[in-house]
């Protein structure tokens, strides 16, 4: 009986520390909001920029038809050029899915836009990404230009660096030196990865915005704390297109 005491006891034991042991591996915040956002860059050759562009303005009223365009920018500064970069909002995988093969069913979609500007594309890429909890999509005031900044951080997920990188953001909007649009954290991609999506009046605005907050002690001190855990970093400027709904 005192064997089975003891075996239960331990039994006991592990039951109560297993959720402690199983917390450990948390990589940030629970994500119950199952709006996932689709980052989509095409790569054009050289030639077709134009008549690309001119396509898609004519007909994407056809796609967002079928689910929310949020923004659709040309690609001015920042690796490859002749560049588009656009995001869709999706309820969920499943929403995402629907879209998809309805896509696949529309003619007037297929034979109007798609087949006609697959021969003008040289590579296409997606990601899906969420909206970090502590962020909300905000629609800029007025029409400016976009940064799209990626911070490719150090293994962990947020549990390990979320709560520093959140400080040196907010550091960046609470001094109004730019605006902020959106925190991405990307869920099928390059893991581990943060998109900041800001705007600005105008290239220079951005500019001066970048060299005050440079000499903010505030600023400078998230940041450097923030970069612990960075492994690099990358940016565009992203100039919205007409049809934009971000513009």
């Amino acid at each position: 009986m005192l064997v089975l005491r003891s075996g239960l006891t331990r039994a006991l034991a592990a039951r109560t520390l297993a959720p402690q042991v199983c917390s450990s591996f948390a990589t940030g915040p629970r994500q119950y909001d199952g709006t996932v956002y689709e980052f989509r860059t095409y790569y054009l050759k050289p030639s077709k920029m134009n008549e690309f562009l001119e396509n898609t303005k004519k007909n994407i009223h056809l796609r967002t038809a079928h689910s929310e365009l949020v923004g659709y920018w040309s690609v001015e500064f920042g690796g490859r050029m002749n560049k588009v970069f656009h995001i869709w909002k999706y309820d969920n995988f499943a929403h995402r899915t629907q879209v998809r093969k309805a896509l696949a069913k529309d003619k007037e979609w297929q034979e109007q836009y798609l087949i006609p500007n697959l021969a003008l594309i040289d590579k296409q890429e997606s990601e899906i990404t969420y909206l970090v909890p502590w962020c909300k999509l905000e629609k800029p005031p007025k029409e400016g230009i976009y940064e799209l900044a990626t911070f490719q951080m150090k293994p962990g997920g947020p549990a390990l660096w979320g709560d520093p990188f959140k400080r040196a953001v907010h550091a960046h909007i609470n001094r109004g030196y730019t605006k902020l649009v959106g925190v991405f954290h990307a869920e099928y991609g390059v893991l581990n990865r943060v998109h900041v999506l800001w705007w600005n009046e105008s290239a220079d605005s951005r500019a001066a915005g970048r060299h005050q907050s440079h000499e903010d002690p505030r600023v400078v001190a998230a940041v450097r704390e923030s970069v612990n855990f960075l492994e690099s970093q990358q940016n565009m400027l992203l100039i919205p297109m007409s049809f934009s709904p971000l513009k």
